[in-house]
C-alpha cells in the first residue's frame, strides 16, 4: 500500500493565520498567530512534505495584499506550496506561479468557466492543478461554499476529468475545521469514479481520524489536509509524519 501524504494547512486573512469555521468567513474564525512565514518554518521543521495555503482575502474579493506573505512563504522553505483562494482567471493562475507556488487549487472558476480551467492545465500541466470540490449534502456549492448548484458529487468530478484535472480535493463543508470526523466515503466516491488522485480535507480530529483516512489510501484517497487539529495539539506532530505519511507529493 502507498503512503498517505499529510498536509498541514495555513489559512490566511488580513495576514494572520486563521482556522475559518466550514470555510465560510461569516461562520466566525479562530487566531492562530500573527505570522504565517513563521508557521510555514515551523510545519517544515517538523518534517512536513508540502504545505497547503489558503488565502481568503483573495478568495473574498481578488484581493492581493497577502501575496508578500505567500511569496514569503514559497521563499522561506523547500518544500511544495499548494495555494487557494481567488484563482478566478488564467492571469491570477499565472500569478500565483510567479510567486513561486508549486500548485494552485481551483474551485469556482472551473464551474463558470471551465475554457480557462482547462487552459490552465494545459498550460502548467495537470500536476500543478487541484480541483477543488467542496460538498454540501452530497452536491457541489462554489462561491466559497456560499451556491448551491445541484450537481452531485460524482457528475461534477467526471466533469473536471474531462477538462484534464488529474487531481482533486475534496471537502465535506459541514465537517470542516470542526474536529468531527472525516468523511472518507464521499473523498472515495470521487476517487472510482475519476480514477484520479484525491486529497481529503475538512474534519480530522485527533490520530484515530487520521488512521481512518490511511486506510483508505488503497481507494485513491493518497493525501490529507489538516488544519485545527494540528493547531490545537490533538496528536503529537512528528508521529503523524512518522506513521502515516511514506509518499511524495506528486
Amino acid at each position: 500500500m502507498s503512503g498517505l501524504l499529510v498536509i498541514p494547512s495555513i489559512d490566511i486573512q488580513n495576514g494572520k493565520i486563521v482556522r475559518v469555521v466550514q470555510g465560510i468567513p461569516e461562520l466566525g474564525s479562530y487566531s492562530y498567530g500573527d505570522d504565517p512565514v513563521e508557521m510555514a518554518m515551523i510545519w517544515r521543521a517538523e518534517n512536513a512534505k508540502c504545505i497547503h495555503v489558503v488565502d481568503f482575502n483573495a478568495s473574498a474579493d481578488n484581493s492581493k495584499t497577502n501575496y508578500d506573505i505567500i511569496e514569503k512563504i514559497c521563499n522561506s522553505v523547500i518544500i511544495p506550496v499548494e495555494y487557494g483562494g481567488g484563482i478566478r482567471t488564467f492571469q491570477d493562475a499565472k500569478d500565483a506561479f510567479d510567486m513561486g507556488v508549486f500548485r494552485i487549487v481551483v474551485g469556482t472558476m472551473a464551474f463558470e468557466n471551465p475554457d480557462d480551467f482547462r487552459k490552465i492545465i494545459e498550460t502548467f500541466g495537470a500536476l500543478r492543478v487541484s480541483a477543488a470540490i467542496d460538498v454540501v449534502f452530497n452536491k457541489v456549492v462554489v462561491k466559497g461554499r456560499s451556491q448551491l448548484t445541484g450537481i452531485t458529487v460524482e457528475n461534477y468530478a467526471l466533469k473536471l476529468k474531462e477538462l484534464g484535472a488529474e487531481r482533486f480535493i475534496v471537502t465535506d463543508v459541514g465537517r470542516n475545521g470542526m474536529l468531527t470526523g472525516p468523511n472518507v466515503e464521499l473523498s472515495k466516491k470521487v476517487a472510482e469514479a475519476t480514477g484520479g488522485k484525491v486529497t481529503l480535507s475538512g474534519g480530522v480530529g485527533g490520530y484515530s481520524d487520521l488512521m481512518k483516512v490511511y486506510n483508505a489510501v488503497k481507494f485513491g484517497i493518497d493525501s490529507v489536509i489538516i488544519g485545527r487539529a494540528l493547531y490545537e495539539n490533538r496528536f503529537p506532530c512528528q508521529k503523524i509524519w512518522r506513521k502515516a505519511e511514506f509518499g511524495i507529493f506528486n
